[in-house]
């Protein structure tokens, strides 16, 4: 049973490469792909699809297989050519072996830990950053964005994984280029994961955005004016509802042929993604994004 219904998503991948649409009620997904590309002189010139089943539930005659689906596009912009990946969960239900209805699971949502109350932190006040033993560091833009390209698409097992992983991941990502931890054991000060334990800067999107440009000390970031600013290792924070609650992070990767710049990800795990995220199913004409440049004493 299970190999059938392997070859039958096989079928349906081949059909999103192919006729350039999705599966059934997320038909909408490349078209948006193709404007996003568009819209910075861009064209998808390939696209493939490669699925693998992680789950079933089976009834009498009815049953849900839950899937992955890794989709690769290769763009082209101007002379440059770039391959864009990212990773897509979804769900098919078969009703006597029949596909009757296949859609994406929504995993983008607030970063909410369960301790922290609003998940928010506004970084140091002046008092306690005075009182603070200064840390001194070099933030190694080269090999924080290693990090972020050796696990875009895997997990670190020397870190706790969680169901909305962007902000720890990005986290991982610029403790690699050499920013410091501290603060612990206060979750709610500084910025760190130790011991089964972490602060709510390190893994909630919303308190990310509001300590690294508040931060006096070690891991810190300015904000700056555009997403052209940003050098590879910076960072970005997304407020798709623009509520004024921040719920997604990415770290800068690359840059497009116009200076741009391309983002990972984790939750829909995603590489060298074009940093708007106009072709997500959480994008809407509200968002914000707030752009953080890493500083550091060198």
């Amino acid at each position: 049973m299970r190999e059938q219904l392997q070859k039958r998503l096989e079928q349906r991948l081949k059909q999103y490469v192919s006729h350039n649409r999705s599966m059934l009620d997320d038909s909408e997904a490349i078209e948006m792909k193709k404007e996003s590309c568009a819209r910075r002189g861009a064209e998808i010139v390939r696209a493939k699809a490669e699925g693998k089943i992680t789950d079933e539930k089976k009834g009498n005659a009815s049953s849900e297989v839950y899937y992955s689906v890794h989709l690769k596009y290769l763009i082209k912009q101007k002379n440059a050519f770039f391959l864009e990946e990212g990773i897509e969960h979804r769900k098919a239900e078969f009703y006597k072996g029949i596909l009757v209805g296949d859609e994406e699971i929504a995993l983008f949502g607030l970063e909410q830990d369960p301790d922290s109350g609003i998940g928010e932190i506004e970084g140091d006040s002046e008092e306690r950053a005075q009182k603070a033993k200064q840390i001194m560091y070099r933030y190694d833009r080269l090999k924080a964005v290693q990090y972020a390209e050796r696990w875009w698409n895997d997990y670190n097992p020397a870190y706790k994984k969680f169901d909305v992983d962007c902000t720890n991941y990005i986290s991982q990502c610029l403790h690699a280029g050499g920013a410091p931890m501290r603060g612990y054991p206060q979750r709610a000060n500084g910025w760190w994961m130790m011991n089964s334990n972490w602060s709510f800067s390190w893994t909630v999107a919303n308190s990310m955005r509001w300590y690294l440009p508040s931060s006096k000390n070690g891991l810190r970031a300015k904000e700056v004016a555009s997403a052209s600013q940003l050098k590879l290792g910076d960072v970005i924070c997304y407020d798709f509802q623009g509520d004024g609650r921040f719920d997604h992070t990415t770290i800068v990767t690359a840059k497009d042929a116009n200076g741009m710049p391309l983002v990972n990800a984790h939750t829909h795990n995603s590489r060298n993604r074009y940093w708007a995220y106009e072709d997500s199913t959480a994008y809407t004409p509200r968002i914000k994004y707030k752009f953080l440049s890493i500083v550091d004493d060198q």
